[in-house]
């Protein structure tokens, strides 16, 4: 059976089951399946036993289970992370907020960052593929999240550890250069918005984050505070609907200079940074 044929069954059962990009993800499963680029699926003569795989693999998805998991991986800047069940999901929108933070380390000589709630180990792994010579330190709360960020990190020269972002590190008390951070930021009335993939498979301490979804930025501003030499800076990703409560949480301290939101690519408010006065 050709490619085209699949292709068109599996984008009408994922349109029906209501997921957001169903011909996309459609594609992108029977290149997983296949082999070959996405570009060139739709042309390619499928197998019995690969179109049994890909019934299966689209069978999952229409569940809603996010289409990550499936394959096992997930990109993120210019490296690729293992993924699954217990584990956030590395988001497009992520990838800006490590990028500054990465931009602000090849600022520095033999750089100290921290990221704060690593998850997957996306951004640590990213900062240690991008800045050669930066000593990056990563800290996971959630014990499956860390075993997938053992995984990934593994060999990479991360200092690892698991445990509260509260209390993490304080072997490094004004010592750090850069404090990043995915933390959790979704407000727990906000439940029913969101999306089943990531309420039903995400991990819920990855997720949220007290009544205004600003519980854990909070712990994120006292801890960067403790961690930063002074001058240094943190970054932190947030909802884009806390453009300006989020910053609020540095301003009103008063211990911060320069703070700032900046938006991702599609122009929503994404993450906060402040410098350390």
């Amino acid at each position: 059976m050709k490619g085209d044929r699949l292709l068109t069954e599996a984008t009408q059962t994922l349109a029906d089951a209501d997921v957001p990009s169903p011909r996309v993800d459609a594609e992108l499963l029977l290149a997983h399946v296949t082999g070959v680029p996405r570009a060139m699926v739709a042309g390619k003569f499928i197998d019995a036993r690969q179109r049994e795989t890909y019934a299966e693999m689209i069978a999952a998805r229409a569940r809603r289970v996010p289409l990550q998991h499936i394959t096992g991986t997930a990109a993120f800047r210019y490296v690729d992370l293992e993924v699954g069940p217990g584990v956030f999901v590395p988001r497009p929108e992520t990838e800006v907020v490590a990028g500054w933070a990465i931009d602000r380390a090849k600022a520095v000589e033999a750089p100290v960052v921290v990221d704060l709630c690593t998850g997957s180990g996306a951004i640590a792994l990213s900062v240690v593929h991008e800045v050669p010579g930066a000593r990056v330190h990563a800290v996971e709360l959630d014990e499956k999240a860390l075993q997938w960020a053992h995984q990934n990190l593994d060999g990479a020269g991360v200092d690892l550890r698991g445990g509260d972002m509260a209390d993490a590190f304080p072997d490094l008390d004004g010592t750090v250069d850069v404090v990043v951070s995915n933390p959790p930021y979704i407000p727990l009335e906000a439940w029913e918005s969101v999306t089943a993939e990531v309420r039903d498979h995400d991990p819920s301490l990855a997720l949220w984050s007290g009544d205004d979804g600003l519980d854990a930025m909070r712990v994120l501003e006292r801890t960067a505070h403790r961690l930063l030499k002074p001058g240094g800076v943190v970054c932190a990703e947030h909802a884009d609907a806390q453009g300006e409560s989020a910053p609020a949480v540095f301003v009103e301290t008063g211990r911060w200079d320069d703070v700032r939101d900046h938006p991702d690519l599609t122009g929503r408010a994404r993450f906060v940074t402040a410098t350390r006065r």
